[in-house]
């Protein structure tokens, strides 16, 4: 079994805010307590005395913070409020981390101050005068100090102004000075029934349902009316087939604990001992995570590796295992706030909600620690543990000294270090570090402010995870690094100021996973990178210029990297000499390749033909994302640029191709989704060549005349910017027989056109306005073409959003200066920006 203790510090802790946004659909009851805090916000009072402070309170799990969701995206609620700012206070209580927090919210900026009475000031001039509501979500502190400054700054609203709480503590809500409490209790039997069945008899046929709701019934009513016991059980039993299974839940004896938290934990803790052992495992070591933060996927299942919790399953890769794993979890209700990758849908982020954290922290309540150092030194808590822990959160502030009894943890095996605001502490404390603590498995010194690793570093010989990035000022990597033959992750992350990597990086044969990302200052990478065959991720790859000889990587080794997966940069492309090399790579065979970039920058004169190292470098036919820079070849497009060898292509960037004066003829890609062409200089048309539409010679027709051709037919994003030469955007008509029969034969998906710097296009073209699919267009810095919009208002104000110079000028179809522009279509022909600035536009929340 885990344990988890806090020793809570002073310093400020930045934690994400709680998402305000709540799906209705999936909330049942509630609707009583709902309404009468709706009531409650939108009450005014003329002789209104102080600011009105709102709680709700209850305990875990109940549906505080759900509620509060609720209240605050009411669209009376919206409408009734100049100003609405969602906070998650959590604990502890930092004054200086809500401030920021709410000023941010209000002003759309994060604060470049750090003080408390600046940070008081701002806020107080940013909500005087105005009506607002301040959610303060899940607040501890029973310090009244630590609330009654920022209150004081929050009385200059307008009355009407509110703040709600939530809480677990009715003691909080006396000391917060709530003029109104909402204690929250259970979801009624009914209510609790709809919420656990609509997860537990998802997706079951009719007949199914029947044979299992009465003991379902009877299973939801020993969630006592907690709604998170009811969505987790119901994830539990949806994979439950039988009555017997159900029956056998129904039966167990776990319901009958009453240690932990009044009941709260007995559903969590019979779904935990459903779990297989290694998902058990997997999610106690999420104790580790501070509350209420964002836990990224990737990691979580590297860190998962690093303990070996998924040794012995040698049928598939780890990382599958892993994302198994993290699925399981989250199916079972463990995992929420999901966010996902706008790609694929694919999760790449969550959160554990509260009670699910605190009952991972249950579990781990013998091997796991938080410590949370102070500004000022004070006594560890380590000592008290007498080394047995296993894990290790450290949370240093910027004057936190790094705790010396961590030295005596011989056994520690993950050390994941969070260092705020640049502690210094930390690099004088790691050659001892390494060299007491060699039963380490995961070390996370991220942000560490570290310049240099010491080479004692080599010790940690059993260390399979390490993590380093956003190191800014780190140069070097020790050559004793490369003695850690265990390690599967070496996360260098936006060291910036990394020049090398070491020369023996060949021996790490286990490492399956470097993250170099935003490394700007590699120039070159080892020769021995080639032996590292197991990779799964490397998100960067250097060509070098040659000045080392065969001493360094080139593109031909990136042909023993088999297992490549996701994303790959390869930059330094206008280096490259030898197009053999370019062929040897074989990216064509890499089919777990789903991004590759391709940068044809050069710290040298060009060496070769760019355009047989384009042609060389053919992507496999499953890529779902390219970008191509700062090519400098002649107009002469890859072969494989087509629909034929790239079908699944969905986004697209070119940028900084000077030598070209057309564009691809990208308009045949069948998946094409988004479309981003950058400072393309030498580009003065658009037209059929775009579309991949031009007539072969001799060519009357299209192909097929039973066919017609629809050009970028799945196309929702197009974006041109810094076009410094383009004039025109040519009008084309399908080469069809059967064109009349299509609604729209280009773009017809086309949803949102943005151009930006595009300083000479004269008009667009006619095949565009007549879209009604087109919902935005944006249009920046092209006074040209602003003029030809006033002109042809009549057809561009079809489009239901459209934004000049970052203001809105029509939203959702309503336009503020339409009749205004008409009468002002004079002989003295005035332009567009003239009649914005002659009316109030609606203003880009965006651009604030």
């Amino acid at each position: 079994m885990f344990s988890f203790e806090l020793n809570r510090g002073s310093g400020e802790s930045e934690r994400p805010v709680t998402t305000s946004f709540v799906d209705v659909s999936e909330i049942y009851g509630r609707d009583k307590e709902k309404n009468a805090i709706i009531r409650t916000l939108l009450f005014e009072n003329s002789q209104q005395q102080g600011l009105p402070i709102i709680s709700v309170v209850g305990m875990g799990g109940i549906g505080k913070t759900t509620l509060a969701q609720l209240a605050y995206n009411d669209q009376k609620v919206k409408a009734f409020f100049e100003k609405r700012i969602w906070v998650c206070v959590s604990d502890p209580f930092d004054e200086i981390r809500v401030a920021k927090a709410i000023l941010e919210a209000l002003t759309g900026k994060a604060p470049s101050v750090a003080e408390l009475e600046s940070l008081l000031q701002k806020i107080h001039l940013s909500i005087e005068r105005k009506k607002f509501l301040l959610i303060l979500d899940d607040v501890w502190t029973e310090d009244p100090t630590k609330w009654e400054s920022l209150k004081h700054s929050l009385k200059c609203g307008t009355p009407g102004s509110k703040v709600l709480i939530t809480t677990r503590k009715e003691n909080v809500a006396k000391i917060m000075g709530s003029t109104m409490l909402f204690p929250l209790g259970q979801l009624y039997e009914e209510e609790c029934w709809s919420l656990f069945s609509q997860v537990a008899l998802f997706g079951r046929p009719g007949g199914d349902r029947k044979g299992l709701e009465e003991i379902g019934k009877k299973i939801a009513k020993k969630c006592k009316g907690l709604p998170l016991a009811a969505k987790v059980l119901g994830g539990l039993l949806r994979f439950k087939k039988s009555k017997e299974q159900w029956q056998s839940v129904l039966d167990s004896e776990l319901w009958e604990l009453e240690e932990v938290e009044k009941g709260l934990f007995p559903p969590l803790l019979l779904s935990y001992y459903d779990l297989p052992s290694t998902l058990r495992q997997c999610f106690a070591y999420c104790a580790l995570f501070i509350k209420d933060s964002v836990i990224e996927k990737d990691k979580l299942i590297k860190l998962w590796m690093a303990q070996g919790f998924f040794r012995g399953m040698l049928h598939k890769e780890m990382e599958l295992i892993g994302e198994e794993c993290f699925d399981d979890l989250a199916m079972r209700s463990f995992f929420q706030d999901f966010q996902k990758d706008e790609n694929n849908n694919s999760v790449l982020k969550c959160k554990m909600h509260d009670i699910v954290h605190d009952f991972a922290q249950f579990l781990t309540k013998n091997e796991c620690l938080m410590l949370a150092m102070e500004v000022v030194k004070e006594p560890s808590r380590i000592d008290s543990y007498n080394g047995n822990f296993r894990h290790l959160v450290l949370v240093l502030e910027k004057e936190s000294p790094f705790p010396s009894s961590i030295y005596n943890v011989e056994k520690l095996r993950s050390l994941l270090i969070k260092s705020f605001n640049k502690n210094s502490s930390i690099s004088g404390a790691l050659p001892k570090l390494f060299d007491q603590l060699k039963c380490l498995r995961s070390l996370d010194l991220s942000w560490g402010s570290i310049k240099e690793i010491p080479k004692e570093i080599g010790k940690l010989i059993n260390l399979r995870y390490l993590k380093l990035s956003n190191n800014h000022d780190l140069r070097e990597l020790p050559e004793t690094l490369c003695d850690l033959y265990n390690l599967q992750t070496l996360d260098l992350t936006r060291c910036r100021s990394l020049l090398k990597l070491p020369s023996g990086i060949g021996k790490l044969m286990n490492l399956r996973h470097l993250d170099n990302w935003e490394t700007f200052g590699l120039r070159s990478m080892p020769k021995g990178m080639r032996r590292l065959t197991g990779l799964r991720s490397l998100k960067e790859v250097v060509v070098s210029d040659g000045c080392n000889g065969n001493k360094t990587f080139t593109l031909g080794d990136l042909a023993n990297f088999s297992y490549l997966r996701g994303d790959l940069k390869i930059r330094g492309l206008g280096n490259a000499g030898d197009v053999t090399e370019a062929r040897k790579a074989k990216l064509h065979n890499k089919k777990d390749l789903f991004g590759l970039t391709l940068n044809f920058d050069s710290s040298t004169a060009r060496m070769c033909d760019e355009d047989t190292i384009l042609e060389a470098l053919q992507p496999p036919g499953n890529m779902e994302r390219l970008d191509i820079r700062c090519f400098n070849g002649p107009i002469l497009f890859p072969s494989w640029l087509n629909s034929s060898a790239l079908a699944q292509l969905r986004h697209v960037i070119l940028g900084n191709c000077r030598n070209w004066t057309l564009l691809p003829p990208l308009g045949e890609l069948p998946s094409l989704e988004s479309l981003q062409i950058l400072n393309m200089n030498g580009v003065k048309k658009v037209g059929e060549e775009f579309l991949g539409l031009r007539k072969e010679e001799g060519q009357t027709s299209t192909p097929s005349s039973s066919t017609p051709m629809i050009a970028f037919p799945n196309l929702k994003s197009l974006r041109f910017s810094n076009m410094v030469k383009w004039k025109h955007w040519i009008n084309c008509e399908i080469p069809s027989t059967r064109v009349a029969e299509m609604d729209n034969a280009i773009m017809p998906r086309l949803q949102s056109l943005d151009l930006q710097r595009c300083g000479k296009l004269k008009a667009l073209p006619h095949y565009l306005l007549g879209l009604t699919s087109l919902k935005e267009l944006s249009v920046d810095w092209c006074p040209v073409l602003a003029e030809y919009c006033q002109k042809e208002w009549p057809n561009i104000s079809r489009i239901p959003n459209i934004r000049l110079d970052g203001v809105y000028v029509q939203r959702n179809g309503n336009s503020l200066f339409g009749a205004l522009m008409l009468m002002n279509l004079n002989e003295e022909g005035c332009i567009l920006s003239s009649i914005i600035k002659s009316v109030n536009p609606i203003a880009d929340p965006h651009s604030q």
